[in-house]
């Protein structure tokens, strides 16, 4: 396979993907449990549900853009950050790993997003851009 780093960065890039639009559907199907997220993890509270419908479509949006490999700094920027606030808002769970080791799978998926960010120029495989 003479890919094989390409393959490796389009693997990050879709299974990124799966997990971020995942949440964005989250605000559009669920704005009950993304407006409980709010309240909970980034204390932001009373968030309606044309709010949350906004929210999840801009970034349902760009996260397409980013697992077409569109516009490569913005939108994988956006994946970085976003899952980095994720992970920072989360950091009560961490100090309880075992009552909370589904919050664990989002530092390893942090570490690829910042592996994926620093090596966009060279993700090239089934990229539009």
């Amino acid at each position: 396979m003479k890919d094989r780093l390409g393959i490796s960065l389009f693997i990050l890039r879709v299974t990124i993907f799966i997990v971020m639009a995942m949440w964005s559907i989250d605000k559009l199907l669920n704005p009950g449990h993304a407006a409980a997220v709010f309240e909970n993890f980034y204390f932001i509270a009373g968030m309606g549900g044309t709010i949350l419908l906004v929210i999840g479509l801009l970034q349902l949006a760009i996260e397409i853009a980013f697992v077409l490999g569109l516009w490569k700094f913005w939108t994988y920027g956006f994946v970085l950050v976003t899952h980095t606030v994720s992970v920072v808002s989360s950091w009560q769970q961490y100090f309880d790993p075992f009552n909370n080791m589904l919050f664990l799978a989002a530092i390893p998926m942090l570490g690829a997003c910042i592996a994926l960010f620093l090596l966009r120029d060279e993700d090239r495989h089934l990229s539009l851009s």
